[in-house]
């Protein structure tokens, strides 16, 4: 198993003091890495009050600029909000700089203050999606081309220079609905699913990623964001996590995300009930033992750890610290 971390760069409510928040990413990276985690990844989002930081390629950079071996990647560009030649362009560099260290994730983004910033029609989303990615990859290839799609109009295009990475560097694809995971199947390196999902709905998700790719002649790969935390017991660590997890997952319960919308009516909204099978967080056996659990179910091979919660702005720095060395420590060492 390789682990990674998703950080989230945001300070609810008004989103102050976001130079603080982008060194403690950063330090938090640099533990990570000599902690024995293998990457660490930032999202993409716009006009969000808490200031969420909406250029992850340039987090990734300055990241890549203070670590050497630590993978960075973006869970997610949200890619029908950028022009392909340009994002394709900016993964090259980023490629070259860090030495072929970066991941390109991509989705088509679900809030629509996203795509009022940039005056995209959210109905044009899978189109503009699947012409992007189709563009990015010509854009690695280092041949000319043309496209004529019904978005993009590009004539005679060569992208220099090519990747560091050969042929490419990876383009992971994240999804949670059905429609998205088929074509994570068809086009992607890798499916990237949703940190919030039920290990049940996990496996269906991953049964339809891979039947796709198969069709589509793609060796699967599986990623798996997950809500995870480790403390020296499970009390600490509900005590710790659980409020800040559970601010999140009333967002996505308001906004009816997929994830969510299956739950009984009635269920009492609290983490005694939207924790099993949904979370990893407890003490460093639990942790492991539920690590092994996924992958056996789902064939997982990387899970990228979402720590700190945009939503809330926690846990705090120094916690998270504490818990990435004690997943460096005790958990990663029985997962490989």
């Amino acid at each position: 198993m390789k682990f990674g971390l998703y950080s989230s760069i945001a300070n609810p409510p008004r989103g102050e003091n976001l130079d603080r928040a982008i060194d403690e990413v950063i330090a938090e990276a640099q533990l990570a890495e000599a902690s024995g985690f293998d990457s660490c990844f930032f999202g993409e989002h716009h006009q969000d009050k808490d200031g969420f930081l909406p250029s992850p390629l340039i987090v990734a950079t300055a990241v890549a600029s203070h670590t050497r071996r630590l993978n960075v990647g973006t869970s997610v560009i949200l890619l029908p909000l950028h022009h392909p030649v340009r994002v394709a362009e900016d993964v090259i560099t980023l490629d070259l700089v860090s030495k072929g260290r970066v991941i390109l994730g991509v989705g088509i983004g679900y809030q629509p203050a996203d795509f009022r910033a940039f005056n995209v029609p959210m109905e044009h989303r899978v189109e503009l999606f699947e012409e992007g990615v189709e563009i990015i990859r010509k854009c690695w290839s280092g041949e000319p081309f043309s496209h004529r799609g019904k978005h993009y109009t590009l004539e005679d295009v060569q992208i220099r220079p090519r990747p560091f990475q050969q042929p490419t560097p990876p383009l992971w694809i994240g999804a949670s609905v059905p429609a998205a995971i088929r074509r994570a199947g068809a086009l992607a390196d890798a499916f990237v699913a949703t940190p919030s999902t039920t290990l049940e709905s996990a496996m269906r998700q991953v049964e339809a990623y891979k039947d796709a790719a198969r069709k589509a002649g793609r060796t699967p790969r599986v990623v798996f964001m997950r809500d995870a935390w480790v403390a020296q017991t499970r009390a600490e660590a509900e005590t710790v996590y659980g409020p800040e997890v559970m601010t999140a997952y009333q967002y996505y319960w308001q906004n009816r995300l997929a994830e969510f919308r299956n739950i009984p009516p009635g269920t009492e909204f609290n983490l005694k009930n939207l924790a099993p099978d949904r979370l990893i967080v407890g003490d460093p056996e639990t942790c492991v033992r539920e690590f092994h659990r996924w992958k056996e179910s789902t064939g997982a091979e990387y899970f990228l750890l979402r720590l700190r919660h945009a939503h809330s702005g926690g846990p705090s720095h120094d916690k998270i610290m504490a818990a990435i060395k004690l997943f460096g420590d005790k958990v990663l060492p029985h997962c490989r």
